[in-house]
């Protein structure tokens, strides 16, 4: 069975050319959004979904209807193949049920992996350079050294909670571990419990 999937971005324009394309080409089934591709969740497109059956096929009018972003394409046509579920998209000619439009999702799937790649090296090159300029990264201490060393003299003295010094300094109890730990200079893991 083919089931549709038709979406527009913006209210000035119309379904009706993605519909007629769909409805030539066979689809039993049409679902529709009228909403930004950008969007995680986007009810026709989930309700299309949860339609399709095995040896189904999803048919669209064109790739960008589906997804804005490659990686968004191929995590759904991953969903789709992992539950047997075709793939076509008119304009580009692409068939996920033929040897060709499984090449052409695949070299997609290689271009995805190849940008993601990309991303972590440049990430990892400027860490090492921030690294080399002195630079620790990571979000800056909540506290001051002097208000670390309230914390740990509230801590030692039992005089609190440590649900009381917590509100009291405006921090989180993991926080408040770790700056005792830190006090300590030992691993957060091993020094402290976090029992109340």
């Amino acid at each position: 069975m083919l089931i549709g999937y038709a979406r527009i971005s913006t209210d000035d324009q119309k379904l009706d050319l993605q519909l007629d394309a769909l409805n030539k080409t066979g689809c039993s089934k049409i679902f529709t959004d009228e909403m930004s591709g950008s969007r995680a969740s986007r009810p026709g497109l989930d309700e299309a979904i949860s339609h399709l059956r095995d040896g189904d096929t999803l048919v669209v009018w064109r790739l960008d209807r589906l997804g804005r972003s490659l990686k968004n394409l191929i995590d759904l046509t991953e969903l789709l193949k992992a539950r047997s579920v075709g793939f076509y998209s008119v304009t580009e000619g692409i068939d996920t049920n033929t040897t060709n439009g499984k090449l052409m999702f695949h070299l997609f799937g290689a271009l995805a992996e190849f940008e993601r790649n990309l991303i972590n090296d440049r990430a990892s090159a400027g860490r090492a350079a921030a690294r080399a300029r002195g630079e620790t990264g990571g979000r800056p201490k909540k506290l001051d050294s002097k208000q670390r060393a309230l914390v740990v003299k509230m801590y030692e003295d039992k005089q609190h909670s440590i649900k009381d010094i917590c509100s009291i300094l405006n921090i989180s109890k993991p926080a408040l571990y770790r700056y005792i730990a830190a006090s300590k200079q030992i691993p957060v893991s091993l020094g402290i419990s976090c029992e109340t």
